[in-house]
């Protein structure tokens, strides 16, 4: 494994991360237990999640609904199975969502971010997080009151570093300054969808991220299996769902391109994906959603593969960006 620091920040992470929104409605906890354990085998330090996860629209696996908050119930009885497991991962999870009924179980209200982040120690175990992100942008709550409230869990102990996620750049922008404005930190990482085929993020989060010292840290990485081989597969329904599914139906062609220059490299188209955000700079770490240990074994290999000019100028042909950063990606 490889590993980089996290933003400006001096936090080790690895260059591919564990993802868990899958653990509790997709992958039940003995085999999430599996991937936790061969994860860490291959070096793999960063564990990110979520409290809202556990609870999707997808078949469940335990008879009843799974809940808010499974995901790191899962990942807080890992840990506790080994006392050296904590200090050796980089533990991320994060706050916005609904966790309740009432007007204060959701968003960033102070008082929202104390209560979400208590019950997130709760359900983890642990007396501490070391990344805690922004789930989503909350346009009702002053930056001044969030800025505040993330600095008295810092002061507590509860959290060391803080981030972002679905942020727009100007966003982070009014984050930051308002941090540098308190004497704050600020953020040190911004999670967002990006991928070869999803590639907005390069037009201002991306340029944004660079100027501020904020890592970026991909989902999505294989736009929801689109990237991953699924020609290649032998039930192309069955592989194919959300976002593949309706890439399919529309990007058949650029999805064979993309299939047999992975073909010509080599590599599986997986690993191809992974690697092609792996060499975009600003990019620290890839929190991989994976729901089986084969998906985590066969996506390791994306950490050796190369990259030249050709092929990424290749892919970039069959995938093409926004056309750089703004405003030249778009104006004179």
């Amino acid at each position: 494994m490889r590993y980089s620091t996290l933003g400006r920040s001096g936090l080790a992470v690895s260059r591919l991360g564990l993802g868990t929104m899958n653990f509790g409605p997709v992958t039940d906890e003995a085999a999430a237990h599996h991937i936790l354990d061969r994860a860490r085998e291959h070096g793999i330090n960063l564990v990110d999640t979520a409290d809202v996860y556990g609870a999707h629209a997808t078949k469940q696996v335990y008879g009843n609904e799974p809940e808010k908050g499974l995901s790191e119930e899962i990942v807080g009885r890992w840990l506790a199975q080994d006392a050296g497991r904590r200090d050796e991962i980089v533990l991320s999870t994060k706050v916005y969502g609904a966790m309740g009924v009432g007007p204060n179980d959701i968003y960033l209200s102070a008082k929202h971010i104390r209560q979400a982040c208590d019950a997130s120690l709760r359900r983890l175990g642990t007396d501490y997080l070391d990344l805690y992100l922004l789930h989503h942008i909350d346009r009702r709550t002053p930056w001044d009151e969030i800025w505040e409230a993330l600095s008295i869990l810092r002061a507590q102990g509860k959290v060391l570093y803080f981030g972002t996620s679905n942020h727009a750049a100007w966003q982070l922008v009014q984050g930051q300054e308002t941090a540098r404005r308190l004497g704050q930190f600020g953020f040190v990482a911004e999670q967002s969808i990006y991928n070869l085929k999803e590639r907005t993020l390069e037009l201002e989060v991306l340029p944004a991220c660079r100027a501020y010292g904020i890592a970026v840290m991909p989902y999505s990485s294989l736009h929801g299996g689109l990237l991953s081989g699924v020609l290649a597969k032998h039930d192309v329904n069955r592989s194919a769902s959300g976002r593949a599914a309706a890439g399919l139906a529309d990007d058949l062609e650029q999805v064979e391109l993309y299939e047999r220059f992975c073909g010509k490299l080599g590599h599986h188209p997986a690993q191809v994906a992974l690697s092609w955000l792996l060499h975009q700079d600003g990019v620290a770490t890839l929190p991989l959603g994976i729901r089986t240990v084969e998906q985590l074994d066969n996506s390791i290999g994306a950490i050796d593969i190369a990259l030249d000019d050709s092929a990424l100028s290749e892919l970039d042909d069959i995938f093409p960006g926004p056309g750089g950063p703004a405003p030249e990606a778009y104006a004179w």
